[in-house]
């Protein structure tokens, strides 16, 4: 594992670009997820977001919207920082 994470821009709902920090990526079933931390913003929070694909292929990253679908996402990712640190 490097230091160095992988950086991507998004475009929040009010057309703001905000630069993250790809921590992490992992697979639960057939269900692929990323975390991200905001590369300059002061918070620290860490937004899990469900990685699907376009019709040309294209990865896009969406919000959870099932609370359940959330909290195993939540849960395999504290895991995964458990077993790390």
């Amino acid at each position: 594992m490097t230091d160095r994470h992988e950086t991507i821009t998004l475009i929040d709902d009010e057309g703001n670009e905000i630069e993250f920090e790809v921590i992490a990526t992992f697979d639960i079933e057939e269900r692929e997820y990323a975390v991200l931390l905001p590369v300059n913003e002061e918070e620290d929070e860490a937004y899990i977001l469900k990685i699907e694909y376009d019709e040309d292929g294209n990865m896009i990253l969406v919000n959870i919207e099932d609370k359940s679908e959330f909290d195993d996402a939540a849960a395999v990712y504290e895991a995964i920082i458990d077993e790390i640190i």
